[in-house]
């Protein structure tokens, strides 16, 4: 199955009105432009991929290795390099794409780093109810209450859900609807959220 994709950054929220006169709340997406760095294939790799290139960077803070991989392609450095498997088209090394390769209408997937939150309690992290505040209750508001037995198994079990770090982990959200394109400036407007703080890195996959 082919697809289509695109790295971009996320500039931010905003909300549109449809045909009723509604709201609609929607991302926008500086996708692109995108530099095709290299192309990788089954014979060669193992697999087909096409590796693009977004966000143009210094030479002069970059190791020989590094650099190597640009010129092989002919194109200027870039800080953020991602693989796309099984992309359609006929692309070769040095292509640009840009964000007109989605239209509106059509569903894509977003991907990328959600918000990180620090270290979070188990009501704030998991929706836990927490503790009573009555009947003597002093200090248990928002404790996780018990997590295991004492005779038998005498351990906690793995996965359990508990304090800890939160967010700042991979996030994909599916068949959010493209809602207007504008290749001129690079822009893709999504219907509702994406992963990720403002000027976050983002793919999108169609």
């Amino acid at each position: 199955m082919s697809m289509k994709g695109i790295l971009g950054k996320k500039i931010g929220m905003t909300r549109i009105f449809d045909e009723s006169g509604d709201t609609i709340s929607a991302t926008l997406i500086e996708a692109g432009p995108c530099v095709v760095v290299q192309i990788k294939t089954d014979e060669k790799d193992g697999y087909s991929a096409v590796q693009l290139g977004y966000a143009e960077q210094k030479e002069e803070r970059l190791t020989k290795p590094v650099l190597g991989h640009f010129k092989r392609a002919n194109v200027k450095p870039h800080r953020i390099l991602k693989e796309f498997r099984d992309m359609e088209g006929e692309y070769k090394e040095g292509d640009e794409i840009r964000s007109d390769i989605f239209s509106p209408g059509e569903r894509v997937n977003v991907a990328g780093l959600s918000k990180g939150r620090g270290f979070a309690g188990v009501v704030k992290r998991h929706g836990f109810r927490g503790g009573p505040k009555t009947h003597g209750q002093s200090n248990r508001h928002r404790a996780p209450g018990s997590i295991g037995q004492s005779s038998y198994p005498k351990r906690v079990f793995k996965g359990l859900k508990m304090a800890g770090r939160m967010g700042h982990k991979r996030t994909t959200i599916r068949n959010l609807e493209v809602v207007k394109v504008l290749p001129d400036r690079n822009l893709i407007l999504l219907k509702g959220g994406v992963p990720g703080a403002r000027n976050s890195i983002v793919e999108i996959i169609g």
